[in-house]
C-alpha cells in the first residue's frame, strides 16, 4: 500500500470551494516545491465555510487498509480530510477527520476509525474499500488558510 497520492503523476487535485453553493470563501491550490498547498480565505458567510483540494481514487483501497498517513504542514490551524464513498450521493455528504498544523513538516496518521458521517444517512463508519474521493479542506469556521500536503498514503 506504499501508493503516495502527491508523487504519483497521474493523480490530479481539483480545487473547490462553497462558491458552488453560492458561499464566498476564496482560494486556491498550487503546487508549490513538491508539495500541494491549499491557502485563501474561508467564510461562513452565505452558508459557505470551505475551501479544498481532491482526488479521485480510480484503484480501490484495500479492506485490510486501517488509514491515512500525510505529511503536513500550515499556519497553526486545524484542517480536515474529507473522503467521499460510494454511499456519499449528496453534494454534502462525506467522511471527516481533523488535524492540527504546524510551521514544520509532520508526519500525520488518520485511521479510518477516526473519520466521522457528515450526517445521518451514512455509515457509521467508513469502509476503506468502498473510498472514492480524498479531499484537503480548511472547513468550518472564518479563518485564513495556508496548508500543504507533500505526501498522502495509505497505510
Amino acid at each position: 500500500m506504499a501508493r503516495d497520492y502527491i508523487a504519483a503523476p497521474e493523480t490530479p487535485w481539483a480545487y473547490v470551494s462553497d462558491q458552488v453553493m453560492g458561499g464566498v470563501s476564496e482560494g486556491q491550490a498550487a503546487w508549490n516545491d513538491g508539495a500541494l498547498r491549499l491557502a485563501g480565505q474561508v467564510s461562513t458567510a452565505n452558508r459557505g465555510g470551505f475551501i479544498q483540494v481532491r482526488t479521485r481514487i480510480d484503484t480501490p483501497i484495500g479492506a485490510d487498509a486501517a488509514g491515512l498517513v500525510l505529511d503536513v504542514r500550515g499556519n497553526g490551524e486545524r484542517y480536515f480530510v474529507h473522503l467521499r464513498t460510494r454511499g456519499t450521493i449528496l453534494p454534502w455528504q462525506y467522511y471527516q477527520a481533523g488535524f492540527e498544523t504546524a510551521e514544520d513538516w509532520q508526519r500525520v496518521r488518520l485511521p479510518f476509525s477516526e473519520f466521522a458521517p457528515s450526517g445521518r444517512g451514512l455509515r457509521g463508519s467508513v469502509r476503506p474499500e468502498t473510498v472514492v474521493s480524498i479531499g484537503l479542506a480548511a472547513f468550518g469556521r472564518d479563518h485564513a488558510a495556508r496548508v500543504e500536503l507533500r505526501s498522502l498514503e495509505i497505510y
